[in-house]
């Protein structure tokens, strides 16, 4: 169990709302954390603008309720928004941040959709950001000054979306895509983009990060 000096926020993914993170948020309050699940306009407004107008005040409110540390878990865009949110901020030293499913070296899919009217409406300025072109978002971020973890699946029922991506993927994202050079940890579990946030055995290492600094590799599913 943790005291609630420890916050949590958590951060949905492109065009979901928080809702989808509630079970996950649920355990984490079970833990003792202290827990905000962040709303946000995922598909009107670009990642820096999330991350100034909406992330920023989340981590103010865990600031202000004498958090000692501010850790975040970001299910795809959202792992994005707070790798951006920490090119200009800092978080208490202990601090961590859990991905799940992140495009972090940017997306086949954008690359190969973003021309496209309706994928444009439908995802808005985010969803423009997340290629894989000189240009994108991804290619301009730094590494943070937090321990990093990211959880990939590689279970997919989008045969169609799987086709466009570059070995194992969980029918959104390759697993390739989601590393990152200065990840402190990375495991891969046999589930599918839409619902990895919701796996009890994602959820235990989420935990087990947040603690550890580090994933149980004895269970990985």
């Amino acid at each position: 169990m943790h005291d609630a000096s420890e916050c949590v926020i958590l951060l949905h993914g492109l065009g979901r709302f928080r809702q989808s993170m509630r079970r996950l948020e649920q355990n984490l309050k079970s833990l003792g954390y202290s827990t905000i699940n962040l709303a946000y306009p995922s598909t009107t407004k670009t990642i820096e603008a999330i991350a100034e107008t909406h992330l920023a005040p989340a981590v103010q409110s865990c600031e202000a309720g004498r958090s000692d540390k501010i850790h975040f878990v970001g299910h795809s865009l959202g792992g994005l928004i707070v790798r951006q949110y920490l090119q200009r901020h800092s978080v208490p030293a202990g601090s961590k941040l859990v991905m799940l499913s992140p495009p972090n070296q940017g997306s086949e899919l954008v690359d190969l959709l973003m021309q496209v009217p309706l994928y444009q409406w439908v995802t808005g300025p985010a969803g423009q950001e997340i290629g894989r072109g000189p240009g994108s978002l991804v290619n301009r971020l730094k590494p943070v000054g937090i321990d990093v973890g990211v959880i990939a699946g590689n279970l997919s029922i989008n045969l169609l979306f799987s086709a466009f991506l570059d070995g194992a993927d969980d029918g959104m994202v390759s697993v390739k895509s989601t590393m990152l050079p200065e990840m402190r940890d990375f495991i891969i579990v046999p589930n599918i983009h839409t619902f990895i946030m919701r796996d009890p055995l994602v959820m235990m290492q989420i935990a087990h990060f947040l603690k550890h600094g580090r994933f149980d590799h004895g269970k990985t599913g």
